[in-house]
């Protein structure tokens, strides 16, 4: 189903810089879902925990729900994205995450926060596949990354709102405050609906502009879709992915924990925290903009494109263990810096990170290639929530968490280095996807299938001893299970994946 072109009005007096007023709407969808995202931890500690009881690992199965819906529907979103467009496609996603947020304040257990968290990442997988396909529509290459950080920022305004988010929970309880964000998105979705519309029928964009957004010529055929195991047959579309798998778990990390390492390892106060994560996300907010700034910078002096995404994410990634200092600092303050230090770099990595598909794809198939990225992505998120969760539950540091958080871009840099070689290049999907069968894939996926599955065997056999040396918590034990069997599953999709596919038709 396509979504139905609007024909521009003749009387209609075009608007300076429409694709920029598209990508402030962009901007205020992202800080509306994050705003719905860290909800949760944001009242966890000082709320949701004293009134419902659960501990670390409980929290860290909540989360692990939002992560799972997050990461399966972004299977599919990117793909339902490329058939019925962004307008039709991101209201959609908007209207369910913004219902589930609002469903929170009837949930009164750690199940009924699993199946609201779980409704709302079925929503909210939409929102960044959306966002890049809009960004591929309307922004010429050169400014693309740009137009990237500047949306982008809308989740660390989301994230700075949590203290704000923690105050209203405490003063009007935490039903009407989860009743409050989710109306956001309702808020949010009548201008959307009105203005936005594809560039060819826009009834506010003037000649010049249309000219400049079709600017760059790409290969005359694009697929509509791309199945997910003929993906993994492009060596672009892994460095994407690898990326996503490996650096996506830090900044979960921080969204969901940062508070709760506030309150617990530096006894702050609502106050105290609400001025710390304010500093720390707007710090993020510079680097995203940054991050999407400088390589447009760098291609006006004379680098090449590949180039200068290169040699910004590599700048941004060689700073990340500079964070790990957190564990030195002795005062809030100190602390606050080095973590600010993790949230500038890491946003501005995402800039360009979300930036590699546009370059590396086709504008009509990145939607699904950004979106089975993103699903990468989610899926180290899930193994972040139940590292931290049992982690704090079992050892009650944080220590190895920050340790892992500040290490884990520059491999990220490494892996795409080596995927992408010197330059990266737009693949001709109007030759067809490589669809015969992949021995590497199938080795890959047998080695982890097995190595994952002996391991959820052993936690099992062992279960009263994982047990007993975590403080009698089940659900802490169950982690160490569910670890390995997530190994062993993405190990049969790898395998299943190698088999040989029927060709796809180009248009």
């Amino acid at each position: 189903m396509a979504t139905a072109s609007v024909a521009p009005e003749p009387s209609a007096r075009p608007l300076r810089g429409v694709r920029w007023y598209i990508c402030g709407l962009l901007f205020f969808v992202t800080a509306i879902n994050y705003v719905d995202r860290v909800s949760l931890g944001a009242m966890n500690e000082r709320v949701l925990k004293p009134a419902l009881g659960w501990d670390d690992a409980e929290f860290a199965w909540i989360n692990f729900s939002f992560a799972l819906s997050y990461g399966i529907m972004f299977a599919f979103a990117g793909r339902v994205l490329d058939r019925i467009g962004v307008r039709a496609g991101l209201a959609l996603g908007v209207l369910v995450w913004s219902l589930a947020a609002m469903g929170h304040a009837l949930a009164g257990s750690v199940l009924g926060f699993v199946i609201a968290r779980f409704l709302l990442g079925l929503g909210e997988a939409t929102n960044f596949p959306a966002a890049i396909k809009a960004v591929a529509e309307w922004f010429p290459r050169r400014e693309r990354s740009f137009a990237t950080g500047i949306f982008n920022t809308g989740t660390n305004i989301g994230a700075m709102l949590q203290g704000a988010i923690a105050a209203m929970a405490v003063a009007y309880g935490w039903q009407s405050a989860f009743l409050f964000i989710g109306a956001l998105g309702f808020l949010w979705l009548v201008p959307w609906l009105r203005f936005y519309h594809p560039p060819e029928s826009h009834p506010r964009l003037s000649a010049d502009e249309l000219a400049l957004i079709r600017s760059d010529p790409e290969p005359p055929a694009a697929t509509l879709s791309i199945p997910w195991p003929s993906i993994l047959r492009y060596r672009e579309a892994w460095a994407f992915c690898v990326g996503k798998l490996l650096t996506d778990p830090v900044w979960w990390f921080y969204l969901t924990w940062l508070p709760s390492y506030l309150s617990r390892t530096r006894s702050v106060s609502l106050a105290q925290a609400a001025w710390a994560l304010a500093v720390v996300y707007l710090c993020a907010d510079a680097g995203s903009i940054l991050g999407g700034w400088l390589p447009g910078y760098l291609q006006r002096r004379g680098w090449d494109p590949s180039k200068a995404r290169l040699t910004t994410m590599l700048i941004f990634a060689s700073l990340m263990p500079l964070s790990i200092l957190v564990l030195a600092a002795d005062s809030l303050a100190g602390a606050v810096a080095c973590i600010s230090v993790a949230t500038t770099c890491h946003q501005a990595w995402s800039a360009n990170m979300f930036t590699v598909a546009s370059d590396a794809f086709p504008k009509r198939a990145v939607g699904s290639i950004v979106g089975f990225g993103a699903m990468a992505g989610a899926v180290g998120g899930m193994f972040m929530q139940l590292i931290a969760g049992g982690t704090l539950q079992w050892l009650g540091s944080f220590t190895p968490l920050f340790v892992v958080a500040g290490i884990l871009h520059p491999l990220s840099w490494l892996a795409i280095r080596l995927l992408t070689g010197r330059e990266i290049q737009q693949v001709d999907l109007g030759r067809g996807l490589r669809t015969a069968f992949s021995a590497p894939l199938l080795v890959g996926g047998a080695l982890l299938a097995v190595a994952g599955s002996a391991g959820a065997w052993l936690a099992w056999r062992n279960w009263d001893a994982i047990v007993a040396a975590t403080n009698r918590s089940p659900a802490t034990a169950a982690l160490g299970v569910a670890g390995p069997s997530l190994v062993a599953l993405l190990g049969l999709a790898l395998a299943f994946a190698s088999r040989a596919q029927r060709p796809v038709a180009v248009s």
